[in-house]
This record gives C-alpha cells, sequence and structure tokens, in this order.
C-alpha cells in the first residue's frame, strides 16, 4: 500500500495558500474519501477523478484510497484540486513517480473523459504557487499563456490527465486529444473615445484633466443630454498606462472573475459602470462560499462610473465609503477574510432632480423644492465629502457649438502627457513617502512641516472652513486638489491662485 503527496493552491479573494494533497491506499472495501474542509463543488472531485483516469487508460486502483487536504482547517473552495487528487493518487498505486509529482503545483480541472478543463484564478493562483518557493506549475492546456505571465516559473501546459501522468513518467502511450479553450475568450480593448468628440465644457474638461493627474474623484451634476456620461467614459483614456505591479494586480483579478487575460497583461486602466440595480455585493464582492470580485475592485487602478447615482440604493453607496479612505475592500465571511484592492476613481453623475430640467433654461422643471433636496439627499453626505471635484454640466447650445467647430479640440493623448508629466512631478516630491498620488498624502502631511503653505495662499480655505463652508476632511481634499492643480501649471507650490481654483472644483456644484 503506498502513500503519495502533491500541491495544489486554495484562492481566499486574491490570496492564494498553498495546500498539501495526501493520497494514502489502505487494504479495506473499495471507495474514496476526500477530507479537509472541502466544499461541494470539491467534493464531488472524487466522482470527477475515478471517470477522467478510467477514461484516460490509467485506473485508480480498487482499494480504499484516502485523500487528505492539508492544513485542514483552511476552507478550500472550486474544482481546480482535481489534477492533485488524481496525480497523487496514480503516485500512491504507482503508477506515476512519486518524486516527480511532489515537486510540481498542480492546478486544473477534469472533465470526465479526461481532458482538463481551464480554469478561474490561474494567474493568482501560479502566483501564490510562485511566492511560495515552487518553480514548475502543471496547468490546463487553456490557461498556459496566463500562467506563463508569472515570471521565473516553468508552466508544463497538458491537455489532458493521461499527458500528464506520462509527463510524470507514466509508461503509457501519448494519444492526442483537442485541447480545452477559455469559455470566454479575451475580446481585444477596442480604442479609446477620445476627448476630441466633447464639444464645450471646458470647466468639465479641465476638471477632467485635474482629476487625473491627481487621482481624484468627481461627482458630475447637469439634466440629461448634457455630456456627463460622455466626460466620465474618456477619463480612463486620460490615465497612464499602468505599472508592473498594477498591471498584474489588475490582470489577477480579470482572471478570477473568469474573464479572458490572453498573451498579455492588461496596461490600460479599467472602466467599470454597473448599472443602478447592482447590490452591495455585486459592487464591493461576496458570496456565500467562493468570494468574488465586485464592480469596485474590478475598477482597482482606473474608473468606478455611477450613472444616476441618486438611483442606486443608500446601502450600496455608502458601501464604497470605507474603500474609498482605504483602497483595500476587506469581505468577512464565518470561514474566512478575503481582500481585494479598492484604488479605483469613483465618478458619480446625476440628474439635479427627479424630472431632470432643474436649472436648464430651456425647460422648466416641474419637480417641487423638497423632491429636488430629497432626491439629491440619497447620495449620503459622508460620501459626498469624500469627493474631492464637485460641479455643474450644462447642455452645450447652438451658440457653443459653433464656437467649438471653430476652434481646435484638444485630444486625449495630449492631456495623457500632461497628465504623466504632473504625476511624475508628485512622485519626485513624494519620494521618500508612501505614497505617489496627491490623492494618496494625508491631511496631516499637507500640513505639516513637508508641505505647509503659507497663511495668503490658504486664506480662502481658511474662511471657508470657519464658516462651516467645508468640513476638516474637505479642507484637506482642498490642498491635494491644489497640489495637483499646481503640477500641471509647473509651479513648485501652489499660490492663492490654484488653492482658489481648487475650492472652486470643491464646491462648484449646485443643487
Amino acid at each position: 500500500m503506498g502513500h503519495a503527496r502533491t500541491h495544489a493552491v486554495a484562492l481566499l479573494g486574491l490570496t492564494g495558500a498553498l495546500v498539501e494533497v495526501e493520497a494514502d491506499i489502505s487494504g479495506q472495501l473499495p471507495g474514496m474519501i476526500l477530507i479537509g474542509l472541502p466544499d461541494t463543488a470539491l467534493s464531488e472531485a472524487k466522482q470527477r477523478v475515478r471517470a477522467a483516469a478510467k477514461n484516460s487508460g490509467c485506473s485508480l486502483t480498487r482499494n480504499f484510497l484516502t485523500i487528505n487536504l492539508s492544513p485542514a482547517a483552511l476552507p478550500k473552495h472550486g474544482s481546480g484540486f482535481d489534477l492533485a487528487i488524481a496525480l497523487a493518487c496514480l503516485a500512491a498505486d504507482g503508477v506515476v513517480a512519486p518524486a516527480s509529482v511532489s515537486s510540481v503545483v498542480h492546478i486544473g480541472e477534469l472533465a470526465l473523459d479526461g481532458r482538463l478543463r481551464p480554469t478561474r484564478g490561474m494567474l493568482p493562483a501560479v502566483l501564490a504557487a510562485s511566492r511560495s518557493g515552487y518553480t514548475t506549475v502543471m496547468v490546463p492546456a487553456g490557461n498556459a499563456e496566463e500562467a506563463a505571465l508569472v515570471p521565473g516559473i516553468r508552466v508544463v501546459s497538458v491537455a489532458s490527465l493521461r499527458d500528464a501522468a506520462i509527463w510524470h513518467g507514466a509508461q503509457l502511450e501519448p494519444i492526442p486529444v483537442d485541447a480545452m479553450l477559455l469559455p470566454m475568450e479575451q475580446v481585444p480593448d477596442a480604442d479609446e473615445p477620445d476627448l476630441a468628440d466633447v464639444v464645450g465644457n471646458e470647466d468639465a474638461i479641465l476638471a477632467l484633466q485635474i482629476a487625473a493627474a491627481g487621482g481624484h474623484h468627481v461627482f458630475m451634476i447637469g439634466p440629461p443630454g448634457a455630456g456627463k456620461t460622455m466626460l466620465a467614459a474618456r477619463l480612463p483614456g486620460l490615465l497612464p498606462d499602468l505599472d508592473a505591479a498594477a498591471s498584474l494586480e489588475v490582470s489577477s483579478l480579470r482572471s478570477l472573475n473568469g474573464q479572458g487575460v490572453g498573451a498579455s497583461l492588461v496596461v490600460r486602466p479599467p472602466l467599470e459602470s454597473p448599472h443602478h440595480t447592482a447590490t452591495a455585493a455585486a459592487m464591493v464582492g461576496g458570496g456565500s462560499g467562493l468570494i468574488r470580485p465586485g464592480a469596485a475592485a474590478r475598477a482597482s487602478h482606473g474608473v468606478l462610473f455611477l450613472d444616476e447615482a441618486p438611483e442606486f440604493q443608500s446601502a450600496v453607496l455608502d458601501a464604497l465609503r470605507q474603500p474609498l479612505e482605504s483602497g483595500v475592500i476587506t469581505i468577512h465571511r464565518a470561514n474566512g477574510v478575503a481582500q481585494f484592492p479598492a484604488r479605483f476613481q469613483l465618478v458619480m453623475a446625476a440628474n439635479p432632480c427627479p424630472c431632470g430640467q432643474f436649472g436648464a433654461p430651456e425647460h422648466d422643471c416641474t419637480c417641487p423644492p423638497s423632491a429636488r433636496r430629497r432626491y439629491l439627499a440619497r447620495i449620503s453626505g459622508p460620501l459626498l465629502d469624500r469627493i474631492d471635484i464637485q460641479l455643474t454640466v450644462s447642455r452645450i447650445t447652438a451658440a457653443h457649438l459653433r464656437l467649438a467647430e471653430s476652434e481646435p479640440r484638444v485630444t486625449s493623448a495630449t492631456v495623457r502627457a500632461r497628465v504623466v508629466d504632473a504625476r511624475s512631478t508628485a512622485a519626485e516630491r513624494l519620494i521618500g513617502t508612501p505614497w505617489s498620488l496627491n490623492s494618496h498624502v494625508p491631511g496631516p502631511w499637507l500640513r505639516g512641516p513637508h508641505a505647509r503653505l503659507g497663511g495668503a495662499a490658504t486664506a480662502p480655505i481658511d474662511r471657508a472652513l470657519e464658516r462651516g463652508g467645508i468640513t476638516m476632511r474637505g479642507y484637506d481634499r482642498v490642498l491635494r486638489l491644489a497640489w495637483t492643480i499646481a503640477d500641471l501649471d509647473g509651479v513648485s507650490r501652489p499660490g492663492i491662485e490654484q488653492v482658489g481654483q481648487a475650492l472652486y472644483l470643491r464646491k462648484g456644484r449646485t443643487s
């Protein structure tokens, strides 16, 4: 009777933990037991593995098999353990070399005919194996390109359990099979919409540039047709390409969500725009068993756009308050805690009232003042206090259109170059600190000796704070905006002009 072990990976959020898969053969009646806190999908591996092994020409032993997943107290989800379980059983029976199996991490789901199905979350799983010191992973052929994105690790791709057994030393003849590919192939990214398409709205265009340069959140209010959605869709195009760490994180989130990653990492910032019927779990992530990332996590290092923001449930909007401050989403369940990144830029758009016509000169608003107040009050004060830029967007008139046609348009490529320069300036100034963007710098540091501005420069926000026009959090956010405007203007420190413009952007909306 034999014993063998190999390894697989259990994911909790984006965090992967190495799992030792042990197989032991004993002289009891034929059967198989799987222990170590498996969920339902994993418990069904017993039937999948037996059928796959038989149809691959390397049937499992007729003796009793005990499969242990260690550490036993760690919850384990999904079908990605099938390949490891099958090879541990074959190694315990002497069909494959136990030493070869024990040195490789195996990830993959088995079909009943013995082929390997691509598995969700392959990229973070291979990353976890690499960080645990393993240098070789065996994955389904459909996941080979994705797994190869992790540097410094050898990827062995196999189409079937028979191929995997042969690679580990089984005396079998190869039988070619059609590899199973990802059910959702990656769709090539379309060209990002260009800022040159926007007519008029110079204040809003400038506000987008400032938001992109400093990573600031934006709230736009205006009647239908004013261009709020059009502006928000162009913000990702103003952001620089993702750096290596952010690119790996965004690609890992795509993999965990079942989206194709392909042969290269994602390099452009994502845009997520959930419908206003989205639940709190859909927004921040969740699930009773396997915890999946929500829209806010998928928008990390990019833009989360909430159109018709007052139509979202209040609980859904308020669920974003903590991630906006910490940059992390933490989901607690009875059997574990999952964390997802949440460093996104929030862009919200809203009509000024239920009918949408308040403030539009060509239409009469039919909403009483109480209805307007109730409508915008659906967005809580604490959430709005976390939004750096709040502006009113007006409809474009024929005069604006004629004037815009005679003037040169600013393109996304031009603005992105300015944004890259401004971010480089901020990063240089913040060398030696944990931050690289102005929007991440805490207020005490901005008001401390490193970045304190003179009383003449801060006079406008001092008066606003004294009169109760802004909170202390709002005061700090105006300072962050002022530093971003100074970086775009090419000046070393904000003056009264930059602080005044920042205060206007903070309090520029009407309601």
